[in-house]
């Protein structure tokens, strides 16, 4: 019979096509009830009512065609197949052998433990063939714990092997990076495996133990010995009472000291002492109140103890003789507390209250340990040198860096610019030295003097500047405090003595009598009488020559050395010689080239003409004739260029 075929596809042969309009696959059952009971059924194939009955086997025909091998009759047997390739990171995936172990590490700086045991756990992973050390935290330890060895391969030798899975078992030593651990057991997993793969396991060992842990472990034997006395009730008795003492620690005697205050406190309550520091606003100290803390304090030790760092340790009973007690302080009394001895000067009110009922001592006097200022050291000047001022010297012995000396600006601004100039001569032996005439310049101002020579042609002395500005000390004086000369000291005649060399004063400028005039209260009456005298004194002359000049200037200067001198001392000033020429002439009307005092002097003070000067002064007699006229010529002649 042919089926027919699905929605017109022929069936041919290769060819199959499954009925995609078929919707129930249904499938034969085996278990079936029947009156009530249940029984199996054996299923039938077949199409239509064709049934095919299977055959069933027994139980011995099962087992003997499980038991049968195959036999070829005609060609050789063929080899199975090989089992499929796993992977190691497959098969051995999350599989680790664990084993316990300890390494023993020395001690070479503690007294009461020469080498302590470090218990690890080892980890061999089997995927890669890595190991581990892991050491577990213990509390307390103060080692820092926890991972030792990180996960890697582990050298074995020096000849690159690593370790293996066969090279681990217990009861043996391996050494990893110069540390050798010891191997005591393993756990239930990992001895399996090891047995699986025909390794022996060896016996298992006993975790080393600790000698210091071990001694931990055990109770702290008590060495106090039961007492008769009630510290509860001294508690209760005396809670929240304490004696204050004042005292000061004096450390002058050592370098850098000083002397500090602290406030020692005594507990009455269980007899401690406590030490705490007084600070003053701005002392420059770090704010540590508490120098002592509270605790008991040895008095006496035991002669076994007395080398006994107690600075640095406590101090046990046992080491103790003495203990610091309320009666080892007193006002007035040093007290030595730790190597520092303190002295007590005072005390508060409750603590003179308990030694008077208790030990019934007379009330403490405060006792005044205030510092007297020290006495006032009078500073004295070492000798001078007469090296510079002495203003400036003394400057380096008031301070490190000198300042400047303080000057009178007063006097300074009131005096600026006022010079009082002098004319003198050299008092020498030597007859080369007779003609030499000198300027003395005296700067109110700053009481300084400065001396000048004026050029003489064919003297031999080259002339200008004979002594800078300084102050000039008088012959005798003493160096400390000397006396300089002043404008007092500059009279007709005066003598005046300039670091060994004698000068003469002979002249003076006008200028000079009407300072002294004005100032007549500060001056001695001689110098002003001397100064004017001379000026009575001197004659006009009377009789001329045919330069314009006087005989008497002749026997002193030549006309050519004067003008060279006033041009020397006015060649900063910018004089205007045409205006001034110009303005003798337009006065002088008659053209005779003289004119009188009144006029030339009121043209030289519109013109700012020094007519103070020396030079010029001795100028303006030389031009000067017997009628009481100038002849302006000549003057001029000493400003042209």
């Amino acid at each position: 019979m042919v089926s027919k075929p699905v929605h017109g596809l022929p069936f041919l042969p290769g060819f199959s096509y499954s009925d995609p309009t078929k919707t129930a696959f249904h499938r034969s059952q085996t278990l079936e009830y029947r009156n009530g009971y249940a029984y199996s059924r054996i299923p039938t194939v077949g199409v239509g009512r064709e049934r095919l009955h299977v055959n069933q086997l027994s139980q011995a025909d099962l087992d003997e065609l499980a038991n049968k091998r195959p036999t070829l009759t005609y060609e050789e047997p063929k080899q199975a197949p090989p089992s499929d390739f796993i992977p190691a990171h497959v098969a051995f995936d999350k599989k680790v052998l664990k084993f316990n172990a300890y390494f023993q590490e020395d001690v070479p700086l503690s007294s009461e433990e020469h080498y302590r045991i470090r218990k690890v756990v080892i980890y061999y992973y089997l995927e890669d063939d890595s190991m581990s050390v892991m050491e577990p935290a213990v509390e307390n330890s103060g080692i820092p714990q926890g991972k030792f060895i990180k996960r890697q391969r582990l050298p074995k030798n020096d000849r690159g092997d690593h370790y293996h899975w066969k090279d681990l078992n217990r009861g043996i030593n391996i050494t990893i990076y110069g540390k050798t651990f010891r191997i005591v057991d393993c756990d239930p997993f990992t001895k399996v495996f090891l047995e699986s793969q025909g390794i022996e396991i060896n016996p298992p060992e006993k975790m080393a133990l600790d000698p210091y842990t071990e001694i931990r472990k055990k109770p702290l034997r008590m060495y106090v010995t039961p007492s008769d006395f009630d510290q509860f009730k001294q508690f209760l008795t005396f809670d929240k009472k304490v004696l204050r003492f004042y005292s000061i620690w004096d450390d002058t005697d050592s370098m850098f000291g000083e002397s500090r205050t602290y406030i020692i406190h005594y507990y009455l309550a269980d007899d401690t002492v406590e030490v705490r520091e007084v600070h003053e606003r701005n002392d420059g100290r770090d704010p540590f109140p508490v120098l002592l803390k509270r605790q008991h304090l040895p008095k006496v030790l035991v002669d076994n103890s007395k080398d006994f760092p107690r600075c640095v340790l406590e101090v046990s009973d046992q080491d103790v003789q003495e203990w610091f007690t309320a009666k080892d302080f007193a006002v007035g009394q040093p007290v030595t507390i730790l190597g520092r001895t303190f002295f007590i000067y005072d005390c508060d009110k409750f603590t003179r209250e308990f030694y008077r009922d208790k030990f019934g001592l007379p009330e403490f006097s405060a006792i005044d340990v205030s510092k007297k200022p020290p006495p006032v050291i009078k500073q004295e000047l070492p000798p001078y040198n007469g090296f510079g001022f002495i203003e400036d010297s003394a400057q380096n012995c008031f301070a490190l860096i000198p300042k400047t000396p303080k000057k009178d600006v007063i006097k300074m601004l009131t005096d600026d610019h006022k010079v009082l100039r002098y004319m003198a001569v050299l008092e020498s032996p030597i007859p080369e030295d007779r003609g030499r005439h000198f300027i003395f310049s005296y700067f109110v101002a700053t009481d300084m003097v400065s001396i000048f020579e004026p050029p003489v042609r064919n003297s031999g002395f080259f002339g200008g500047k004979y002594l800078a500005k300084t102050k000039i000390a008088k012959p005798g004086s003493c160096l400390d405090k000397p006396s300089f000369y002043g404008p007092g000291d500059f009279f007709i005649g005066a003598l005046i003595e300039v670091f060994g060399h004698r000068f003469i004063i002979q002249d003076a400028d006008e200028y000079v009598l009407k300072f002294l005039e004005s100032n007549a209260n500060d001056y001695p009456e001689s110098t002003i009488l001397s100064l004017k005298n001379h000026f009575l004194k001197r004659q006009p002359v009377t009789q001329e020559s045919d330069s314009g000049l006087t005989e008497d200037y002749k026997e002193t200067k030549d006309v050519d050395t004067l003008v060279k001198e006033i041009q020397e001392r006015l060649k900063n000033r910018n004089f205007l010689e045409g205006h001034i020429r110009e303005a003798f002439q337009t006065l002088d009307q008659d053209k005779t080239g003289f004119l009188d005092k009144e006029k030339f002097f009121g043209v030289c003070k519109n013109f700012n003409l020094p007519v103070d000067d020396c030079l010029i002064n001795q100028l303006i007699r030389m031009c000067s004739s017997g009628e009481g006229k100038i002849n302006y010529y000549n003057f001029i002649r000493a400003f042209s260029q």
